[in-house]
């Protein structure tokens, strides 16, 4: 059988490997559907999708030169991205994706004593700078006291 790149053809799910699916195509050739061209989510475990002896519709998206058949489930389904998978496809019955995680809060900054908010409640650009180089002059005279302390902070003469 002459296969041609963006052909769509059933075949049978022969092996399920940890990084996509063997599909066995009409006709004898064998093809890999990529764990990234299963489904149109992110699929951690292809065994969530895909069991041995399925029956599934396949794309041909590229033949290498050694002979290797590329195929993919995904962009045979007509869904959005967003979209849940198409029925059969999707995930076994009783698994679930954890929720999302929340956006985090907006950090409004307070204003030190004497500092000027701008127009977006955040201090001004000029308080900024001024308060960092406070801290980092306070972090430097520490660091030069510590070192006095030790006994030199500089280089050791034999």
């Amino acid at each position: 059988m002459n296969l041609q790149v963006g052909e769509i053809l059933e075949g049978k799910v022969t092996g399920i490997t940890k990084f996509g699916a063997f599909v066995q195509l009409p006709g004898g050739p064998s093809g890999l559907v990529h764990i990234s061209e299963i489904a149109n989510a992110f699929v951690n475990d292809v065994n969530d999708y895909l069991h041995m002896g399925d029956t599934v519709k396949v794309k041909v998206i590229g033949i290498t030169e050694a002979g290797k058949i590329n195929l993919s489930i995904k962009q045979t389904e007509s869904a959005p991205v967003n979209s849940a998978p198409a029925a059969g496809n999707g995930p076994r019955p009783g698994f679930s994706r954890p929720a999302p995680h929340p956006a985090p809060a907006a950090y409004t900054p307070r204003p030190q004593e004497g500092e000027v908010l701008g127009p977006s409640g955040d201090a001004s650009f000029e308080d900024k700078l001024k308060h960092f180089m406070q801290q980092s002059d306070s972090k430097i005279n520490d660091s030069k006291i510590y070192n006095d302390r030790k006994g030199g902070g500089g280089r050791r003469r034999r």
